[in-house]
């Protein structure tokens, strides 16, 4: 019995003493990291990506606003103007809502303090929709867009850090001011 013991000991101080899968242990600890890493970059990538679309459609439009080139826009047809020009929102009519109004120089009141975002959870009514007011000329306007989206990877990296909605999802919120061409339209 004894003869076997040693030979169960040898053997098992041979095994301690080899080095082989020794490249494995720093590799299983590093993998979680690095994992949430790439995760959190193609997060932040598509983020990135959603928000820089949104500014840049918000802004056409807003030129297109400005110089006086529509006849009566109203919150629909300039949604609509800004989610071709997006081109990448999924779902932009749905999920975008427009906020335009003119600033009064007298009292130099601000749009409300948070942006106005469509609630998933509680479809909008029309009437429901934030003042879309286009002025007149030579006014101060003040536009805001907000466009809710679902995290990639919402329960890893950055998708679990973005502050979310009851329903998951975040909100990208673009905002412009802009002054009226003094005779718009002509």
């Amino acid at each position: 019995m004894s003869g076997m013991l040693n030979i169960m000991r040898a053997w098992l101080v041979r095994k301690a003493r080899e080095e082989d899968g020794t490249a494995t242990i720093p590799f299983i600890i590093f993998l979680p990291f690095f994992m949430v890493l790439i995760v959190s970059s193609l997060e932040m990538g598509m983020l990135t990506m959603r928000h820089v679309m949104l500014e840049r459609a918000v802004d056409q439009s807003v030129r297109d606003l400005r110089l006086g080139t529509w006849t009566n826009p109203n919150h629909d047809d300039f949604k609509r103007v800004v989610c071709n020009r997006a081109g990448i929102i999924p779902d932009c009519l749905n999920v975008l809502v427009v906020e335009l109004r003119p600033v009064s120089t007298i009292t130099w009141e601000p749009l409300s303090a948070g942006p106005v975002c469509v609630d998933r959870a509680n479809p909008m009514e029309p009437e429901d929709f934030p003042e879309f007011d286009d002025g007149e000329g030579d006014e101060i306007m003040l536009i805001r867009a907000c466009a809710k989206f679902d995290p990639i990877f919402p329960m890893t990296g950055l998708g679990m850090r973005l502050p979310k909605d009851n329903t998951g999802a975040y909100a990208l919120v673009s905002a412009t001011a802009f002054v009226n061409e003094p005779d718009r339209g002509s």
